[in-house]
């Protein structure tokens, strides 16, 4: 049975797109690999409390955490906001990392902030318009980055991938990332949405929440995994939409959330 989702009684949210991303790495800092991907901490409460400018700045150095590190900042940051991603290693090998929590600090996303500075209007703010700025802008792009103080810690994943919040493998255009607050991961969702910034195709597919984000928040919310590789990145990168999805669920759990039933 299809189950209409509201918030305070607005049955439309918005909808962005993820991918996974690709990034060039070492094992070791050397050369132009100087930027640091964390391992979560073995005590998680070691990195609590702090911001992104202190980590870096050097606040977890030295502790063995580094996972590997990468030829650019921005590619590092753009990482932690799609929660995972593919590190071309110097000998040609690729390595698979995924998110693994993060350091306990709200997600504050720069997007806005650009707005409220009087950057960017607002329906010019996509994924691929903010790297953009910060690749036209490296100074001011790596300042603005530190006004996010939260910060993601990633592990390495073997085999397939990437691996959502539920345990599985992503599927490109099937893959939601939800706000778990309100909607349990595995469920199947019928999703209808509309571009409103970019001249592209609306969304109405069947999707399964499979996956969460740190600014995936609230009743009607959603991220779409669109897969791997630039056509990914592209289509992920400009997704802005507002719309609607309905839970498809058995009819007799449907009837017990309906309210007043």
């Amino acid at each position: 049975m299809p189950l209409s989702v509201v918030d305070y009684g607005a049955r439309e949210g918005l909808f962005t797109g993820y991918y996974e991303i690709e990034l060039n790495g070492s094992r070791r800092r050397q050369g132009r690999f100087q930027t640091p991907i964390y391992r979560r901490p073995p005590d998680l409460a070691q990195a609590v409390g702090y911001s992104r400018a202190e980590i870096e700045d050097g606040a977890l150095a030295g502790r063995g955490l580094e996972l590997l590190w990468v030829d650019d900042p921005t590619d590092a940051f753009f990482l932690e906001i799609q929660g995972s991603g593919r590190v071309r290693l110097k000998n040609g090998k690729i390595m698979r990392v995924g998110y693994d929590g993060q350091n306990g600090l709200p997600y504050v996303p720069v997007g806005r902030l650009l707005v409220e500075r009087g950057i960017m209007p607002r329906s010019a703010v996509t994924m691929t318009a903010i790297r953009a700025w910060m690749e036209q802008h490296p100074e001011a792009g790596a300042a603005l980055r530190r006004d996010n103080p939260s910060y993601v810690f990633f592990r390495e994943l073997r085999g397939d991938g990437p691996v959502g919040a539920e345990g599985v493998v992503l599927t490109a255009e099937r893959s939601l990332a939800v706000d778990r607050s309100f909607i349990a991961l595995g469920v199947p969702i019928w999703v209808e949405a509309d571009e409103r910034f970019a001249s592209a195709d609306p969304v109405r597919r069947l999707v399964v929440a499979q996956d969460v984000g740190g600014a995936i928040t609230g009743p009607v919310r959603g991220d779409l995994f669109w897969g791997t590789g630039s056509a990914a990145a592209e289509r992920a990168g400009v997704m802005n939409a507002r719309g609607r999805y309905y839970l498809l669920l058995p009819r007799g759990v449907a009837d017990r959330l309906v309210v007043g039933r």
